[in-house]
């Protein structure tokens, strides 16, 4: 045990097996890693101390909760290693570029990136000798050390070294924040940590990315920085596992893809809308075939609502405040008297393009008095939603500005809320399923600090949801603070080919809309009452869901939903009357086939069909054609099957059948 001072006051540790380790006085996490062990020692990264990580050089000085945090702890080690992988980059970049400022460096998903003010900026070039003198400070193994400054003293100081950014950030700190600058060797920098404590501990499983533009804490009226990022993880073969996931990534990418198979395109006139081509929207429709037969077989009646809203509607339901900016807004200038037009601002009336589809689906429900009897009632809409993103957060189908959604809401009693949030998630489960998602991962988004509605009410639609999970055994995780504004929801992720997630279904339980905007049902004692209000998509929007399938399937669809189900070519023209027979049979049997009489070499053909990802090409010769039977090649092997023309019709059109159907 540590021979601390033994006038202070002992100190408990409560390790996670329950252990408590005594120390005479403050103590730590070096200390504590080495008296529990040396393998310990040498694997320790950091201590979590009360749920808080902290460097292993801190001294602990009361009773705590403790961890040592090592590589097997992926999350928080991961956190760690990205932090002090950004620093050492810093470092690097300081070393080899004097008078270059460093900024900001945060962690972000799979990496980090650091913000550097630099008269010349950085190019591509640079990052092999940035990433090699990265690789010489984690060899030096410089000791990592945590320093509480004065708040005076540390603007002083990082001013009077040219660093006017440094100086700014901690101005504009809270008075309460304690100023920690951290050493590493003879370079620091301002920072709340937690760090390792060497750079030996980094190890050698990182690598610079790439590099980008960006305005000083993202204000275009700001100086414009060079942006370098980063990738690191605990070790090289987790770097070769990712680096392999984005060159497959690549390959998949679904602008790509979209050009080769002729699916749609994109162009500045039209920022963030899609241009669907006839093989596109061929898709398009079987998968909104698809998700349509089943809505209506889960008892959901499809409506059509309009476009454009009156500004009072989204004021009303509390959408203007929220997502005001995020609406394209137009004035209202032909109003059918005088009278009749109301000013707003010295304008017209304003009007805006729905954004979601929640409030007008109300406005439907309260056509009509409602009985306790008629609930639930299932609307459904693939309605085309507007909203403004910022242009550089643009991204082909994954980000548009006009969407289109498999939205949809149930009106139900609180009684029947946990029922129906059941039947939704086990329909979700079935749809992702037959779309080639087995496995997604479900989070409960419970309250955010901005918020409608009271406690009581978030307290019941949160339980509701929470219940519904429960009883079927859905495994789910928490994510604080995450609802919507106007209540909780469930969020599901699901898991592609090379093992990316993606958020695309939500369940959102509403007890505040229906109050917003009026909509009651008379109850079994003739009283009115609000009806709970369940906000729910499966795909999320159509866009984003099939630029989402094109990657995890890398372009070759589905037989079901492939633009062309079949392509049929006949080696030389003497088989042309039969490849005409065969295709003529496989549309009489439902199929998307097309015919390739060119001129051209069967190989040739053959190669370019497979490169726009038809499912099976069908190819026919004269043997073929005085056996009655074709030659199936399938996209992705070299090999054929030849089977008799009927067995093949059936084989292929059975394939090529809607899940369901």
């Amino acid at each position: 045990m540590s021979d601390n001072n033994s006038a202070q006051n002992p100190v408990n540790l409560r390790l996670p097996d329950g252990s408590v380790r005594t120390f005479d006085g403050p103590v730590t996490g070096t200390t504590l890693a080495s008296d529990i062990g040396p393998g310990l020692l040498k694997a320790a990264l950091a201590i979590r101390v009360n749920g808080d990580v902290w460097d292993l050089s801190r001294e602990i000085i009361a009773d705590a909760d403790v961890a040592i945090i090592t590589k097997n702890d992926e999350e928080e080690a991961l956190d760690i290693l990205r932090h002090d992988c950004a620093h050492v980059m810093a470092e690097a970049v300081q070393e080899l570029f004097p008078g270059t400022q460093v900024t900001i460096g945060p962690n972000i998903e799979d990496g980090f990136f650091y913000d550097f003010a630099r008269d010349k900026p950085f190019t591509e070039e640079d990052l092999a000798v940035i990433e090699a003198r990265m690789h010489e400070i984690v060899k030096r193994n410089e000791d990592i050390t945590r320093e509480e400054w004065d708040r005076d003293e540390a603007i002083k100081h990082f001013a009077s070294i040219g660093e006017k950014y440094k100086a700014e950030i901690i101005r504009d700190l809270p008075e309460s924040d304690t100023i920690t600058v951290y050493r590493q060797g003879e370079w620091k920098d301002l920072c709340r940590g937690p760090h390792l404590p060497s750079t030996g501990k980094l190890g050698d499983a990182f690598k610079l990315m790439k590099v980008a533009g960006a305005y000083w804490r993202g204000d275009s009226k700001n100086e414009m920085l060079t942006r370098i990022y980063g990738t690191c993880w605990r070790d090289k073969k987790e770097l070769r596992a990712y680096l392999h996931r984005l060159e497959e990534a690549a390959k998949r990418d679904h602008r790509k893809l979209g050009k080769e198979m002729g699916l749609f395109h994109l162009q500045e006139e039209a920022q963030g809308s899609v241009f669907w081509h006839p093989q596109g929207y061929k898709v398009w429709l079987e998968l909104e075939k698809y998700i349509r037969g089943r809505l209506g077989d889960s008892g959901y009646s499809e409506i059509k609502t309009p476009q454009l809203l009156d500004s009072k509607l989204w004021e009303q339901s509390g959408h203007w405040s929220k997502f005001r900016e995020n609406m394209f807004v137009v004035p209202d200038e032909t109003p059918n008297t005088e009278e009749d037009a109301p000013v707003i601002s010295g304008t017209a009336k304003l009007m805006a393009l729905k954004p979601m589809n929640c409030p007008a689906h109300v406005q439907v429900f309260k056509q009509g008095i409602k009985s306790y009897r008629d609930l639930p009632i299932r609307f459904a809409e693939f309605g085309c939603c507007h909203r403004n993103e910022a242009h550089g957060a643009l991204h082909g189908l994954m980000r548009v500005r006009q969407m289109t959604q498999d939205d949809g809401h149930i009106f139900c009693r609180e009684d029947q809320v946990t029922e129906e949030s059941v039947a939704f998630c086990e329909l979700l489960a079935s749809v992702y399923s037959d779309l080639g998602f087995p496995e997604f991962k479900v989070l409960l988004a419970t309250r955010p600090d901005v918020r409608a509605g009271t406690d009581e009410i978030w307290d019941k639609a949160e339980a509701a949801l929470e219940q519904a999970l429960r009883s079927r055994g859905i495994d789910f995780e928490y994510a604080p603070g995450e609802g919507a504004f106007y209540g909780p929801k469930l969020e599901f992720h699901l898991s592609d080919a090379i093992g990316r997630t993606w958020q695309c279904g939500t369940l959102q339980t509403d007890f505040v809309l229906p109050e917003r905007l009026d909509a009651t049902y008379v109850g079994e004692d003739g009283t009115k009452y609000r009806p709970v209000m369940l906000h729910r998509a499966i795909l999320g929007t159509l866009e984003r869901f099939l630029g989402i399938m094109i990657e995890h399937y890398a372009g070759r669809l589905p037989l079901w939903l492939a633009p062309t189900q079949a392509v049929v070519t006949p080696i030389t023209s003497d088989a042309d009357d039969y490849a005409i027979r065969v295709h003529a049979a496989l549309e009489a049997a439902g199929m998307r086939a097309s015919l390739d009489l060119r001129n051209e070499k069967i190989n040739y053909k053959v190669r370019e069909h497979s490169h726009a990802k038809v499912p099976a090409i069908v190819v026919v010769g004269q043997r073929e054609a005085e056996n009655e039977q074709v030659s199936i090649r399938r996209i992705g092997s070299k090999d054929q099957t030849v089977l008799g023309l009927s067995e093949a019709i059936s084989a292929l059109s059975k394939e090529g059948r809607m899940p369901g159907a």
